[in-house]
């Protein structure tokens, strides 16, 4: 991680002040739903009741998703819930359930991992016998390729961090998002 980042109390790592992935902390996208639905009904009051119809349907799958994912990341041996990919845009969803984050890239992909970051990421992964690392979705696969080449750890899978899949992808939509990505990090770092 880059230098400048600090912790904060949420457990996200911040640039400059501001981690822009805070959609994947579902609890967040709550919030979003509910800010939706009321601005649409202010907008819009003759369809206020359908607005909030239908915000309080995506609630429900929403809150199952947050069980879910919970139970799911619970399942993991605390010693295997480490999310490596190559930039720290899970900052959100590592504080809300319960992971660590190791990237050597900060939370923007416009700066460059630097060796340093890197070679202390690979030493980590050896100390910790990581089992595996994740490329995202949006970012050059190379640098993961060659930490998962140096330490012996595997390619875990592809996670969605800063956009969706085309609608025939896996992550099509926010709720495929969140599936796709538990499915691929249980299945990796699952004993």
């Amino acid at each position: 991680m880059a230098e400048e980042e600090e912790d904060h109390a949420d457990g996200a790592e911040h640039h400059d002040g501001v981690d822009p992935h805070a959609w994947q902390n579902i609890g967040n996208g709550e919030i979003y739903v509910a800010n939706i639905a009321k601005a649409l009904a202010a907008a819009d009051p003759a369809n206020a009741a359908t607005y909030q119809a239908n915000a309080d349907a995506y609630l429900a799958k929403l809150k199952a998703l947050d069980a879910k994912v919970k139970a799911a990341i619970l399942a993991l041996p605390p010693e295997r819930r480490k999310i490596i990919t190559s930039h720290d845009a899970f900052g959100y969803f590592a504080a809300a359930y319960g992971l660590e984050v190791l990237a050597p890239q900060g939370v923007s992909t416009e700066s460059e991992a630097s060796a340093k970051g890197v070679a202390g990421l690979i030493t980590q992964i050896r100390e910790t016998k990581a089992p595996a690392v994740f490329i995202e979705n949006i970012t050059d696969p190379r640098l993961i390729e060659q930490i998962a080449k140096e330490t012996g750890a595997r390619i875990g899978g592809t996670l969605y961090s800063d956009a969706l899949s085309g609608a025939d992808g896996p992550a099509a939509t926010y709720i495929a998002m969140f599936e796709n990505n538990v499915a691929m990090l249980t299945a990796a770092l699952g004993s």
